[in-house]
């Protein structure tokens, strides 16, 4: 290919070379071709051959020429919009060529007076501007008119997550992004994380070229995508040169102008961006030297623009953010907060309380970000957007499908990620007053792990479930599912002890079960209590954060009809209110209800209902040793800080009034939760008693021996940073051994359950694509519990475990760091 060829006037004979002869029938193609072609030299001494196209060599060498393969159309596919209109290329292969912008998206009318639609200058002294997207010379204008304003120093900051190319067009080069054939109105997005949006759109230019040499030159593209009129148009592609792609349109103006620099910093369209683009962001202040603390005051603050497609929802948010530098920067706006057209909505939800009760200067934090957001507010503001979907989730009656969804799902998504963009922005402000004036020694996700209860804060931002009816089930929005459907029996117990998988610590007054009934809470008592094992006191600790009651003897928790496996957690301590609500509506309603059990779907009217306090409190009248509480535990992840602390009072309370107690834990299927807490009570009991002696280790002869043994790559790094932490992880290990007995997941062995589900994760890669949340959330839990057993071992019992979490969160940083790379890459 990069091998030039000369002939004249005759044909030659066709000469193979030992390497041709062994390149088969893609060799044999390349020979026929060539014998097909008029050579002008009968006297070419060799003709040599690559895969691109065949090269010939003369003699003489007085005439050069190469011959290259044609495009291969079949590569490509082809599609239309509808019948009347007709077919072509597609680009990507499947996406059409939409122009990026329409005319009526330009509220503030700029695009002809500054270069771009929505061009505006935030409120208040700051050097803060955003737009919409522009085309070259619309991008050229825009810095002509900051270089009027006085602006010496600009920083463009693209927001689009989306590829997007220029195409030629009365000397000017007009955006357009390929979009879907479903919905011609939307941008893509989620596409593939491993390829930047500059890689995709290189891509695109190249499809587009070889598209235009086998259509003439041509190429289709829709200007109109609401009546199709005159559409598709036609545009001319003769050279890479008739396209750019978004960096050519940004740099090549900017290259010129030493001062003024480019990034690309994608954001999403709805909620919250990723921690690495916060990282991103972070990096640029840091490059700048104008936007740090030790800067130059003589001189004047770089200006930041921001830009996304119509420059309303992302770019308000790069505006906050700005503006959240500048007053680190420089303080206040100039203009004072009542005169700032702020929004008489306050924002009245659980966890922007919670977060700010415990950020330092929260209050503070507060008020700056909700004066950036009003100071930015002229085209977007995310508290009324807040507001706003709240109140329309708020105002839907009775809930209805539509393909699949219903608007209550839709507006609850629109509530959490309005909610999850603005509770960042608090976080991202706590960051700087903290990273700021140290020139940002953490990025923010390395922060962010510093705090790592700001993770957990984030997990319960969905509190919907404590304003949810209780009418939902008597509703038939939501159905009963028993406890025999979610708990399989995998240890036989029901036939003797009436609940399933009850079983015991060896040698230790422990034992752990699924939810019981109320026969099958009288036989595990009387067991308990019988002459052989005597137990006067005993604490009974439900794990469970959902709703249960018992109806008609039987236990029920109340599901998603499409999601029966998938529990509805209630995040609150006490849900004991809850309860009392879904029982009474239950009774009051006397009508059949449906329910799922073991064996199928059945209609069921209830004429006794009872929530779990209620079954405690007659046992207790009956045995007077009992005690009950409610510690609950999210599935299939790692216990909150605080149920460590709240297990270890627990304990230690009741084995202060007696020492001999006997504690029982419960969850819904007695596995995941209730073998989490049976480990910790164990190590609990093993700290006050002492530990047993730790056997050497044994000789495993099975494939990943080190895996089964809990030797995997992030743990290990753990254990050489803990003092002591071989013997700690000896220790753990036992605990674990003990608990479930072998190595099996019939007793959810956690060191078991991390293997096998890595390997379930990256072997099937069907599952993968389909269902790849829940267990890799699985995998990534369970390391992370596996780390907080090892870090209970060493904890100061003067102290709450919660703090020490705290004390030592750059191990819990180190590990969340490692880990995430481990799961990406192995364990």
């Amino acid at each position: 290919m990069g091998t030039s060829a000369s002939a004249t006037s005759q044909a030659a004979p066709f000469a193979p070379t030992h390497q041709a002869d062994h390149q088969g029938n893609g060799m044999a193609e390349h020979r026929r071709f060539l014998q097909s072609v008029n050579i002008r030299n009968s006297k070419a001494k060799s003709i040599i051959t690559n895969k691109v196209a065949p090269v010939v060599i003369t003699k003489n060498c007085r005439e050069e020429f190469q011959i290259h393969d044609k495009i291969q159309s079949a590569n490509y596919s082809m599609g239309r919009i509808s019948d009347l209109l007709p077919e072509h290329y597609l680009v990507l292969g499947e996406f059409f060529m939409v122009q990026d912008v329409y005319n009526r998206a330009d509220v503030l009318n700029t695009t002809k007076s500054h270069g771009s639609p929505n061009f505006r200058k935030v409120k208040g002294n700051y050097p803060l501007f955003g737009m919409g997207q522009p085309s070259l010379s619309g991008f050229k204008q825009v810095l002509q008119r900051l270089q009027i304003d006085g602006c010496e120093e600009v920083i463009f900051i693209c927001l689009r997550e989306e590829p997007v190319v220029f195409f030629r067009s009365d000397g000017d080069f007009i955006p357009y992004t390929p979009r879907g054939r479903e919905n011609l109105h939307e941008n893509l997005h989620d596409l593939d994380r491993e390829l930047s949006a500059e890689q995709i759109e290189l891509s695109i230019r190249k499809e587009l070229c070889d598209f235009a040499k086998l259509s003439e030159n041509m190429f289709y593209v829709y200007n109109d995508i609401e009546h199709f009129k005159d559409e598709p148009q036609q545009v001319q592609i003769l050279s890479e040169e008739d396209i750019h792609v978004t960096e050519e349109v940004y740099k090549r103006p900017l290259f010129s102008q030493p001062l003024h620099r480019y990034y690309r910093l994608p954001l999403p369209m709805e909620g919250a961006p990723l921690e690495e683009t916060f990282d991103a962001f972070v990096n640029i202040l840091r490059e700048t030297p104008n936007l740090s603390l030790m800067r130059d005051s003589s001189r004047p603050l770089p200006a930041l623009l921001f830009s996304c497609q119509v420059g309303v929802g992302r770019t308000n948010l790069g505006l906050i953010l700005g503006a959240l530098v500048f007053h680190r920067l420089q303080g206040a706006s100039k203009s004072p907060r009542h005169e700032i057209q702020k929004s008489e909505h306050k924002l009245d939800f659980q966890v922007i309380q919670l977060l700010i009760s415990r950020l330092p200067k929260g209050q503070q934090v507060l008020d700056e970000v909700d004066d950036a957001v009003a100071m930015c507010s002229e085209m977007h503001n995310i508290k009324n957007a807040v507001y706003e979907n709240k109140l329309k989730l708020e105002g839907i009656g009775e809930d209805y499908q539509i393909q699949g969804s219903s608007p209550k799902g839709y507006f609850l998504q629109r509530t959490l990620q309005s909610l999850e963009r603005y509770v960042y922005l608090l976080i991202f402000n706590a960051y700087l007053h903290d990273q700021y004036p140290q020139a940002f020694p953490q990025n923010f996700s390395q922060w962010l792990c510093m705090n790592a209860w700001i993770y957990r804060l984030l997990a319960s931002m969905d509190s919907s479930e404590l304003s949810a009816p209780a009418s939902l089930i008597t509703d038939g929005i939501r159905v009963l599912v028993s406890s025999e459907f979610l708990a399989t029996d995998l240890l036989s117990t029901a036939k003797e002890m009436k609940v399933a998988n009850f079983r015991r610590v060896s040698k230790m007054a422990l034992y752990g079960m699924a939810q019981p009934n109320s026969e099958a809470l009288a036989v595990v008592m009387s067991y308990l209590t019988d002459q052989r094992r005597g137990h006067s006191t005993i604490l009974w600790l439900n794990l469970q954060e959902e709703l249960v009651l018992e109806a008609n003897g039987q236990m029920f928790t109340p599901r998603e009809p499409g999601c029966l496996e998938q529990p509805i957690p209630v995040c609150v301590q006490h849900p004991q209110q809850l309860q009392l609500a879904l029982k009474q509506d239950i009774l009051r309603c006397e009508k059949w209800l449906e329910v799922i059990t073991e064996q199928d779907k059945q209609m069921r009217m209830f004429k006794t209902c009872h929530t779990i306090e209620e079954l405690f409190v007659h046992q207790k009248s009956i045995h007077p040793g009992l005690s009950y509480q409610r510690i609950p535990m999210s599935d299939c992840c790692a216990p909150k800080e605080e149920v460590f602390d709240h297990l270890l009072e627990a304990m230690k309370s009741s084995l202060a009034e007696n020492p001999k107690c006997a504690f029982i834990f419960n969850c819904h299927n007695g596995k995941d939760r209730t073998t989490a807490a049976m480990v910790i009570a164990t190590l609990t009991l093993w700290h006050i008693n002492g530990f047993p002696e730790c056997e050497e280790d044994e000789i495993v002869s099975v494939p990943d021996a080190k895996y089964t043994k809990g030797e995997f790559e992030v743990v290990m790094q753990v254990v050489r940073v803990l003092p002591d932490g071989h013997r700690v992880k000896r220790e753990v290990d036992v605990a674990l051994d003990v608990v479930s007995e072998t190595m099996t997941p019939m007793h959810y062995h956690l060191r078991e359950i991390i293997i096998s589900t890595y390997r379930q994760v990256n072997c099937d890669r069907a599952f993968q694509k389909t269902a790849l949340k829940r267990p890799a959330n699985t995998l990534l839990g369970s390391k992370t519990l596996y780390f907080y057993l090892l870090k209970y071992v060493l904890r100061y019992w003067c102290n709450s475990f919660r703090s020490q979490i705290y004390i030592i969160s750059y191990i819990y940083c180190y590990y969340e760091t490692v880990v995430i790379k481990a799961h990406k890459s192995g364990i």
